[in-house]
């Protein structure tokens, strides 16, 4: 891949800089256009596609940004030292020629540079929106919008490669169908957010467990309600998707409150019954004193008008029965004391936890990067919103430290920004967390 992506730039960067410093040429021998424009229309759409066979339409796109704007950066490099030889040494009383040459230069590497720059705005993962607006605000900015752009390349580049491998890695195991597992798999959101088709919770999670083999479900419950009524709601959701599929059981893997939601379910409801495996990921099994913090602190009458504006909205989204504070409270130290009391570790299926913590505040987008310091304040390490002693639970338990000074936050732990963490592939962690499953039996 490696060398037929610099083949495949080197390329590219030849013929853009022909077209770039070709109207000299052209003036000389106009018939020449009937090979250039078919060029220039081939070079801004077909850059990428002697690279990769994928079907990932935005992989493909994000590399086909990736190329042409390799080949603007060198393209305009090789135009600038032309244009100075032709100015100073070739046509140097001849203005007219080497400002028509400088409007086609322009012209070209325009197209070539916008193709390229709104590719990867629109498709790359990696280039965070930081970066995107300091791209757009240093784009009228001699040099400083040539170094922003080279960190964007890098950035696309990165991502290019990391994508390709992971495509690579699916496919060499393709036939072994590793996330295969005996019952179906239901993936159950935190506190604040809903499971939407437009904007998955999980990430690029499902999507990799499903080209391994995974049948995936979602919850489909609330955003805010108290860990009772959502646990409900789960349960008879656990039972549709019985119904639906035939099996017998299934695996849950659950995220922050949603996995005090399942425990409820499991221990209060009857879903122990139904459920072969629970795993919790950044759970508060013992609360979060942030969450004591805020209720103690914010003036009552500021937290109705929060929960009141919340609910509000919610309903108008679709979303009948939000209740706010009711989560929030549930997430409190001394309500999850009385819940680990009423839930205990249930006999006949397989628990475990999962941790992570974050090493930098910076490192957790808002507001995790703003409770990281609270939290730590109050209770030490967490990873943005939990605190670490909170996390352990069950039959098994994994603290995720990666040796990269990074950490690992909250939103990480289920692909929120789509982020490729270095020292941790979140994808393939979960992969190889289901691959668990299935060699167990489950």
């Amino acid at each position: 891949m490696k060398l037929r992506f610099s083949l495949t730039i080197l390329l590219h960067a030849a013929v853009i800089s022909i077209l770039s410093n070709s109207y000299i040429w052209v003036r000389e021998i106009p018939q020449s256009l009937y090979l250039l424009i078919p060029m220039f229309i081939l070079a801004n759409l077909l850059p990428e596609v002697w690279l990769t066979k994928t079907r990932n339409k935005r992989f493909r796109l994000c590399l086909h940004g990736t190329v042409l704007l390799y080949a603007f950066y060198i393209s305009l490099v090789v135009s600038t030292v032309i244009h100075i030889i032709l100015a100073v040494i070739i046509l140097p009383e001849d203005s007219a020629t080497l400002l028509w040459s400088l409007a086609v230069c322009f012209g070209v590497n325009f197209v070539v540079f916008w193709n390229g720059i709104i590719s990867v705005y629109f498709t790359s993962a990696q280039v965070g929106t930081k970066l995107r607006v300091v791209g757009i605000l240093c784009g009228m900015i001699p040099v400083a919008n040539l170094l922003v752009l080279y960190r964007i390349i890098k950035a696309t580049t990165k991502e290019c490669f990391f994508e390709f491998e992971k495509e690579q890695q699916n496919r060499a195991r393709q036939e072994k169908q590793i996330c295969a597992t005996k019952y179906p798999i239901l993936m159950v959101h935190g506190v604040f957010f809903r499971d939407t088709k437009y904007f998955n919770y999980w990430g690029r999670i499902p999507q990799e467990l499903e080209a391994n083999g995974a049948r995936i479900f979602y919850g489909n419950h609330p955003s805010a309600q108290a860990v009772a009524d959502s646990a409900a709601v789960l349960k008879d959701r656990m039972d549709a998707i019985l119904r639906e599929t035939g099996a017998q059981k299934i695996n849950i893997i659950a995220h922050s409150k949603g996995g005090l939601d399942c425990r409820y379910a499991i221990a209060k409801l009857g879903a122990d019954k139904t459920v072969a495996s629970l795993t919790t990921v950044n759970t508060p099994h013992r609360g979060c004193l942030f969450a004591d913090y805020l209720l103690e602190k914010i003036p009552a009458e500021i937290a109705e008008d929060v929960a009141h504006t919340y609910n509000r909205t919610l309903k108008k989204l679709g979303e009948e029965n939000a209740d706010f504070l009711a989560a929030v409270r549930d997430l409190t130290d001394a309500r999850c004391k009385e819940l680990n009391e009423e839930m205990p570790l249930p006999e006949g299926l397989f628990c475990q936890s999962i941790g992570s913590v974050l090493t930098r505040s910076s490192y957790g987008t808002f507001p995790l990067n703003f409770s990281y310091h609270l939290v730590k304040y109050f209770s030490g390490d967490n990873d943005g919103l939990v605190s670490e002693d909170s996390f352990a639970w069950g039959h098994k338990y994994t603290l995720l430290r990666p040796s990269e000074k990074r950490g690992i936050s909250h939103g990480d732990m289920i692909d929120l920004n789509r982020e490729n963490i270095p020292g941790f592939d979140v994808r393939e962690f979960y992969v190889q967390l289901v691959n668990d499953l299935k060699e167990k039996g489950l």
